[in-house]
């Protein structure tokens, strides 16, 4: 499949119910404030929010109150406005060729895919031919570092490692230091992901940032956050709980295919305002792309 029809296939939960929801609504034909109410109840259900849902229901309202529509008209209307709320957050990931290595820092509660998102920019930044080097920041899951490895493996970069249960920062440091070494283009770092134990999360945090400043003072270049599209609403929680411990400047939301709950990317783009630089739609290396606001919105609505 395209990148196209994958993202339509990994949003179809999220879109079956919208598109559905819309359709029982719009029997009726007019749009009056019984159906306003409706529908703005069905998109909070999809996890655009409260807010979102309100802003999107008065925009249909101010052009089409009271005249009679079709579902699909409402849904292509609803695709619009969304697109337009989320062209401001939509940015790649940009390298800076200037700074080798560009060094990109990728935290998020343990489960989000941190690891898989971290392998899958390895694949694509090794494709555009760029060097990379992985660190295996996370030190307490020996599965974080064997997964990581497996990925250093599939993309042919290499990987600084450590026992279970190593100093973070200190792997780091020696990371950082042999990507400048080697003239790395690009230094991934994994990190833990422990949030029910903050305090030490946060301290790990701070230290990783500081060894990293020693060596560059304009580094990390980027601290981006993973979230798991599967969780909803949670997900904005888990961004205020990493901002606090972090100058977090981008997102990634995972697990699409796997949620019925799409419409928090719009969540995010409206009450976060972060760049989100990229969505996940599988467990393979093409199934992270960067984020489209024209295609994730015809997408969530069902639309070709």
């Amino acid at each position: 499949m395209s990148w196209l029809q994958r993202l339509k296939h990994g949003l179809s939960r999220s879109s079956d119910r919208l598109t559905q929801g819309i359709a029982s609504i719009f029997t009726r034909q007019q749009l009056d404030d019984e159906a306003l109410e409706e529908l703005q109840d069905l998109l909070i259900m999809a996890d655009l929010g409260p807010a979102t849902a309100a802003r999107l229901a008065s925009g249909l309202a101010r052009t089409r109150f009271g005249k009679d529509v079709s579902d699909e008209e409402v849904r292509g209307a609803l695709a619009e406005d969304i697109a337009g709320l989320l062209e401001p957050v939509a940015r790649p990931l940009v390298v800076d060729p200037a700074r080798k290595p560009h060094v990109i820092v990728v935290v998020g509660v343990n489960g989000t895919g941190k690891t898989t998102t971290i392998g899958k920019f390895a694949h694509g930044f090794r494709a555009e031919g760029r060097s990379v080097l992985l660190a295996a920041g996370d030190t307490f899951r020996a599965a974080a570092v064997e997964q990581l490895q497996l990925w250093g493996e599939r993309t042919g970069a290499p990987v600084v490692a450590r026992p279970s249960g190593a100093d973070a920062a200190g792997l780091v440091f020696d990371a950082h230091a042999r990507a400048i070494r080697d003239g790395t283009d690009i230094l991934l770092i994994d990190t833990a992901g422990r949030l029910h134990n903050k305090a030490n999360l946060m301290d790990e945090l701070s230290k990783i940032v500081r060894v990293i400043a020693k060596q560059d003072a304009d580094a990390p270049h980027d601290i981006v956050l993973t979230l798991d599209a599967t969780t909803g609403q949670n997900a904005l929680q888990q961004v205020r709980a990493f901002r606090d411990m972090a100058e977090v400047t981008g997102l990634v939301v995972t697990k699409l295919d796997g949620s019925a709950r799409g419409g928090v990317v719009v969540a995010l783009a409206e009450t976060v305002g972060l760049p989100v630089h990229a969505v996940g739609v599988g467990e393979g290396e093409e199934d992270l792309r960067p984020f489209t606001p024209r295609d994730f919105a015809r997408s969530l609505m069902g639309l070709e």
